[in-house]
């Protein structure tokens, strides 16, 4: 393991280290895990990462499972597939392990993501979470796929799920709209006009932008949790002005689940420098759920960053000259 590695896991396992300091150390490693696919050194990234999951912070460890999806290497299933089994953890990791094993587009995972879906008492978020790993899977393994137009995203992410093909009628916000907010439509269809809307609303000043974001904004009322999160995330992805009216008032419903609540202050970091974020950030340093108040410290670290103009928040310094 070479030495930046072993010093980047000692950083991430260390309860003591600043959580903002373990996010970037968590960063740079999927980033080390990514470029270096196929060596023994994304290994020993992707070891690094797992280690991880021994923390007792779920935001923590539902990142973790996260960046492991983002990986594209199958060495991370054995550690996704023992999150999700795990009934004793948080269910935001366990759900967060379950769309990662949806990312990584393993049909070996089918299995267990089966096993979840169906598992009685199972909690709602990690049940749909599976049934939309599950569809994802099967698109990735599809002919259906290798037909399909996708449009050129903006975005390196994996998502949960593929954004609607461009052949599918001519494609307008109100379209995708509609498909959005279609409660009878799977979830996987729904997630799917999703992040269409979400490549709709980038760069900022298309014209379809606004009304893309404003679309979306409309997810944040859906009776599912997990949809409304994965609005907030992609709110946190765009970095989108016109989002911060939706967004505040996500976090500042103490109704909501913590799950959704956490995910809009992330979204609000990446917004930082725009005027008042900071101000409504800082009402929730010490709210009354864990996953917010962490969310909240790494939000203001990464709102402090989006204010000093530095090339890659995620990067740690020793990583950011090899990237360069």
């Amino acid at each position: 393991m070479s030495a930046t590695i072993a010093s980047l896991r000692e950083s991430l396992c260390s309860e003591t280290t600043p959580l903002p300091i373990r996010f970037r150390a968590l960063f740079s490693l999927k980033h080390l895990a990514v470029q270096n696919k196929g060596t023994e050194e994304a290994l020993a990234a992707i070891e690094a990462i797992a280690a991880g999951f021994a923390s007792p912070s779920a935001l923590l460890k539902h990142e973790l499972a996260y960046c492991l999806g983002q990986t594209g290497n199958n060495a991370a299933i054995p550690y996704l597939t023992q999150v999700l089994e795990d009934l004793k953890e948080d269910n935001m990791c366990r759900h967060e392990a379950a769309e990662a094993l949806g990312a990584l587009g393993n049909a070996e995972s089918l299995g267990v993501l089966q096993k979840y879906l169906n598992r009685e008492g199972e909690d709602v978020s990690v049940k749909e979470t599976c049934e939309i790993a599950i569809d994802r899977i099967e698109w990735e393994n599809s002919e259906q796929r290798r037909q399909e137009k996708l449009r050129q995203s903006d975005f390196a992410s994996v998502d949960p799920a593929p954004p609607m093909p461009e052949e599918d009628e001519k494609q307008t916000v109100e379209t995708l709209e509609k498909k959005l907010l279609d409660e009878s439509l799977p979830l996987f269809k729904r997630y799917r006009a999703m992040f269409a809307l979400r490549d709709l609303a980038s760069p900022p000043d298309l014209p379809t932008a606004v009304p893309a974001v404003l679309a979306l904004a409309k997810g944040l009322k859906d009776k599912s949790a997990l949809f409304r999160h994965e609005i907030a995330f992609v709110f946190g992805q765009l970095s989108h002005p016109a989002s911060i009216p939706a967004l505040t008032e996500a976090l500042s419903n103490l109704d909501e689940v913590s799950m959704v609540r956490h995910e809009a202050a992330e979204a609000l970091g990446s917004l930082g420098d725009e005027e008042g974020v900071e101000e409504t950030l800082l009402k929730f340093l010490h709210d009354k759920e864990k996953v917010v108040r962490e969310s909240v410290i790494v939000a203001l670290d990464m709102a402090e960053f989006e204010q000093s103009g530095q090339a890659e928040y995620a990067l740690i310094p020793e990583v950011a000259a090899k990237a360069s």
